[in-house]
Parts: structure tokens; C-alpha cells; sequence
């Protein structure tokens, strides 16, 4: 699998989940094979495609520590393949405690070979083992961000672990964009915000997608109906917006 992508921010509530869904949502409409991970104890993600969190020894945590092989803890469902979440990912980092932790998902996933095209991974709010293991195994990272100060403090901080994981755990690791989501593009402060980022993003040898996904009230009926955007509101903005990134992910990957 060349493309193992690790959707990561250590602050909640940027959207997170919905892009690890809609992002691969829209590579599938494409017609790339996506598989979906949750790693978040949250489950968002495993809720939104109405994965069953509690099938026994099934989920993401018993894939790390090794109860199941990847092939048994893939769920076939009609929203995708994921490996579902698990709220005892909550207390993952006294759990995962043994020589080699960092691997445990990169290892899992070198057994499904060219299987699929794109791994999306939806990491937790924290900076943990959990976040660690995606960074390990994925080929590159995605940073969702609110146009807020907040979101841009964060971002300095997360950068501190991926610089971490690249130089001990995975060499390749690098930035693939920052993503903005629930953005208003007629609020000066969010463009203000914006250019700052992107300030950022070239100070971290990155960039600042140029898709900006748009506050976009049909996401939200669309997870309560544990459907995607695609379906519920395809002429939606952040139908649009998703396709559009899509694309800019694709072409990115082409260009390697």
C-alpha cells in the first residue's frame, strides 16, 4: 500500500473524523479502494459508518495487541472497510507497553500487501501511543485546523511529534497539508488566520491545502443518518469541497 494516510490533530472538535470519512468517501466515488481505521476510543468514525465496536476481539485495540490478525478485524460494510474503534483504546498507552510498540499497526498493515490503494486512519485528540503508531505506519499525515489561534499554537506542537516519530520511527514521514475545515471565508478574522497558517505550513516544509472546506450544516444530518455527504447532499459545499480535495490528494500523490 503506498498510500497510508494518518489524519492527526491533538486538539478536538477540527473535524477530524468527518474528514478521515469524507476523504476516503470520496477517493472510493473515484473508484480507489480505501480501507478506514479508527483509532479514536471516541469511535466518531466507527459510529458514523455503523461499524459494531463490540464485536469480540475484533477491533483496532485488539489488532495492536495482537489478539487478531488484520484480515479477521476488518468489518465489510456498506459505508466502506474500517477496523472499527474500541473504547478501551482510551487507556491504550497502559496497554501498549512492550519493545516495539511504535510498530504494532505498521506491521499489522504490511500483511494486507496491495489490497487496497489508500489507508485512512482517524488518530485521537492526544499525543499518545495511539497517534504515534499511525505516524509509524502511515506514508504521510494530514492536519485538519480551525481558522483559529488555537488550531495554530496546536499545530506548532504537533509538528514537534512527527519531527520526533520521523527521526526514530519512520524516516519517510512527511506532512502531505493542513487542512481547513468549517471555514468562512467572509469572516476577515478566518482569512487573517488562514495566512497565517500557511506562514506556518511553508516554515514546516508543507502546505496549506488550497480546498478550504466550508461550515456545511448537511454533515451533520448526514452522520446523525449514518450516511456521507455524497449521498445525503451531493450538491452540498462540502460535498463539493471533499471532491475537491480529493483530487488535490491524488494529484499530489501522482506527483511523487
Amino acid at each position: 500500500m503506498k498510500n497510508i494516510i494518518a489524519i492527526i490533530n491533538q486538539k478536538g472538535g477540527v473535524g477530524k473524523s468527518t474528514s478521515t470519512f469524507l476523504i476516503g468517501k470520496a477517493l472510493m466515488i473515484k473508484k480507489f479502494k480505501v480501507l478506514f481505521i479508527d483509532l479514536d476510543a471516541q469511535g466518531n468514525l466507527s459510529y458514523t459508518m455503523n461499524a459494531n465496536a463490540n464485536l469480540s476481539n475484533s477491533t483496532s485495540l485488539d489488532l495492536l495487541i495482537g489478539k487478531i490478525k488484520i484480515d479477521k478485524a476488518i468489518q465489510h460494510l456498506k459505508q466502506g472497510d474500517i477496523i472499527s474503534s474500541s473504547p478501551s483504546l482510551a487507556v491504550a498507552d497502559s496497554i501498549i507497553i512492550n519493545t516495539g510498540k511504535e510498530y504494532r499497526l505498521k506491521k499489522a498493515l504490511q500483511e494486507m500487501q496491495s489490497l487496497y490503494d489508500y489507508v485512512l486512519i482517524d488518530t485521537p485528540p492526544a499525543l499518545g501511543i495511539l497517534t504515534v503508531n499511525a505516524l509509524t505506519a502511515c506514508t504521510g499525515a494530514i492536519i485538519p485546523a480551525q481558522a483559529d489561534i488555537y488550531s495554530l499554537q496546536g499545530i506548532s506542537q504537533l509538528y514537534k511529534t512527527v519531527t520526533t516519530v520521523k527521526e526514530y520511527c519512520n524516516p519517510s514521514l512527511n506532512v502531505m497539508g493542513i487542512l481547513l475545515t468549517r471555514y468562512n471565508s467572509r469572516a476577515i478574522i478566518s482569512r487573517d488566520i488562514a495566512d497565517m497558517i500557511e506562514k506556518t505550513a511553508t516554515q514546516f516544509q508543507t502546505k496549506l491545502y488550497k480546498t478550504q472546506i466550508r461550515e456545511c450544516t448537511a454533515i451533520k444530518e448526514s452522520q446523525i443518518k449514518q450516511t456521507n455527504i455524497f449521498t445525503y447532499a451531493p450538491n452540498s459545499n462540502a460535498a463539493i469541497d471533499y471532491q475537491k480535495l480529493a483530487d488535490e490528494i491524488i494529484k499530489d500523490n501522482e506527483e511523487k
